[in-house]
């Protein structure tokens, strides 16, 4: 529950520090969700920022996303695979919104997003839905930030449009190396066998303790931050009700099965073209990430003149969740600069 001036209002105010929101909480496709928050809320209600989540139409597909703030550049924030725009970022936007226009939107097949069967999923695919979910806001350019697939994601808008993208950060991001994958990702490539390790997986995250989950996705990841806070119960909640919507499998396959030649000879490695980049370019990067090791971002900053690197000590794979406060203070000065 949250405090008495959020539960009053139909709004989620950034002052609040937000816990994820369940599925069940955002039921209706006209109101906007309501986070939990912390007592302290009440008192900084007089500079909060309402953040509000909704639909929007992109062409045939219904895209839910998490936006609110105010001042320029906006900033659209891409999430990774198998996450959300509001779960990868909710320790981020509410910070950034304070002087910020910030878009959160869910990737075609993840989250609230529609998830259309046979839909191509893939890297281009995604760059070029959110080409069109920038049409439709009306926003000729903004600052880009994509992290780990959504890192690869940003990369194919900046190098394919890059008249709309003002800045670029790229956070623990595939494509610029390859990548260390763990054994269930190859499992996912294989017909049969990736459908079998989808339904353990959505049985495991339904019926195996909470503890076991984060003990196991923490190892995947490199976390080693406070895992309560970082894959607290509303975040798991989350995650249950995601494996368990329709078409989400399907997705989720479709886009690893698009990845598997690439993602296993090292095709998505971008750095070649990293010259073709015009744009600011801030680099950050957890020094845990089993991943995506730091040597990928230290060997981009050093093919990329201008550029910014920041690595975060201690952190993994998801240094805005693991360490925001720190995240955040490196993206608020580059979007200042």
């Amino acid at each position: 529950m949250g405090c008495a001036a959020c539960a009053s209002r139909r709004t989620h105010r950034s002052a609040c520090t937000p816990t994820p929101p369940t599925w069940a909480a955002r039921r209706s496709r006209s109101r906007p969700w309501r986070a939990a928050c912390r007592s302290s809320c009440r008192a900084e209600l007089a500079t909060a920022v309402r953040l509000e989540s909704g639909f929007v139409k992109v062409g045939r597909l219904s895209v839910h996303h998490t936006y609110g703030g105010k001042g320029a550049p906006p900033v659209l924030f891409v999430h990774g695979l198998g996450s959300s725009g509001y779960i990868e970022w909710r320790f981020t936007l509410p910070a950034i919104a304070r002087r910020h226009r910030v878009l959160a939107p869910d990737l075609p097949g993840f989250g609230r997003t529609d998830k259309p069967r046979g839909g191509r999923y893939g890297i281009a695919y995604f760059a070029r839905a959110l080409v069109r979910y920038l049409d439709i806001q009306e926003l000729a350019r903004v600052a880009v930030v994509g992290t780990s697939m959504g890192g690869r994601v940003a990369l194919e808008l900046a190098l394919r449009a890059p008249g709309r993208v003002e800045r670029l950060v790229l956070v623990n991001a595939l494509g610029l190396g390859r990548p260390q994958l763990q054994l269930l990702y190859p499992l996912m490539f294989l017909p049969r066998v990736g459908e079998a390790a989808m339904h353990v997986a959505k049985t495991a995250v339904r019926r195996v303790p909470p503890a076991m989950i984060r003990r196991f996705a923490a190892r995947y990841a490199g976390i080693t931050a406070d895992l309560e806070r970082t894959m607290d119960d509303a975040y798991l909640d989350d995650l249950r009700e995601m494996y368990a919507a329709e078409g989400y499998t399907d997705a989720y396959l479709s886009t690893v099965r698009s990845m598997a030649p690439a993602g296993l000879f090292g095709g998505h490695d971008l750095s070649a073209s990293l010259g073709r980049l015009k744009m600011p370019v801030q680099l950050i990067w957890g020094s845990n990430d089993p991943l995506f090791p730091v040597a990928h971002a230290t060997r981009a900053h050093q093919l990329l003149p201008g550029s910014r690197l920041a690595v975060i000590e201690g952190a993994g794979h998801t240094p805005q969740a693991e360490r925001p406060d720190e995240f955040n203070r490196v993206l608020s000065r580059f979007l200042a600069a």
